[in-house]
């Protein structure tokens, strides 16, 4: 029962992974965390209010397009490999390409778990400073921050929840018509 679900899953994810949509997708989803990097880069230094804030997206930016760039490397390997109609055999050592590729899983594990951290401290560092003065008031010169840095911020963290709330929404979906569909299945 066990080797059936995996194999079941391995046939899912090689079919999206080799979808050209979802490397279109990807490719496009890229301009986001580019973007988060120039703007952190362009305005390291006009938040003093809370510098961290140009920190977060400068870093997030980076280590966000690392794992898409990662993520398209992976995408087109296995389109390279399915089309090359690699049969599965079930005695096979070479039978799902995770396996093979243990340190693969264990990066994308690694920079998702980190994300996932940096996106919670995000959240702090920008609605900590929550309407900051956007022009620097003359009494307290250090007391501002950049009104399009401040608005991207909130921006990306907005999209992020909304993202967020839909992958969890989706996932409870297919739990539920999954668990519905295997009751149906034994009865």
């Amino acid at each position: 029962m066990t080797a059936g679900l995996e194999k079941a899953c391995h046939r899912c994810i090689s079919k999206i992974a080799s979808n050209a949509c979802l490397i279109f997708g990807l490719l496009n989803f890229l301009a986001l965390p580019l973007s988060m990097a120039f703007v952190g880069m362009k305005f390291l230094d006009d938040c003093p209010v809370q510098p961290l804030i140009p920190l977060y997206l400068l870093v997030g930016g980076v280590v966000g397009s690392l794992k898409i760039v990662l993520l398209l490397f992976d995408s087109t390997r296995m389109r390279q490999l399915l089309s090359k109609s690699v049969m599965i055999d079930d005695d096979d050592d070479d039978e799902y390409p995770w396996r093979q590729n243990a340190h693969r899983y264990y990066i994308h594990l690694t920079l998702s778990l980190f994300l996932f951290l940096w996106f919670i401290l995000g959240n702090y560092w920008v609605f900590s400073a929550y309407l900051p003065n956007f022009i620097p008031p003359f009494h307290h010169p250090q007391d501002y921050c950049d009104k399009t840095l401040y608005i991207f911020a909130v921006g990306v963290l907005l999209l992020s929840h909304t993202v967020l709330i839909l992958l969890i929404f989706c996932s409870c979906c297919i739990y539920w018509f999954s668990k519905q569909r295997y009751a149906t299945e034994e009865d």
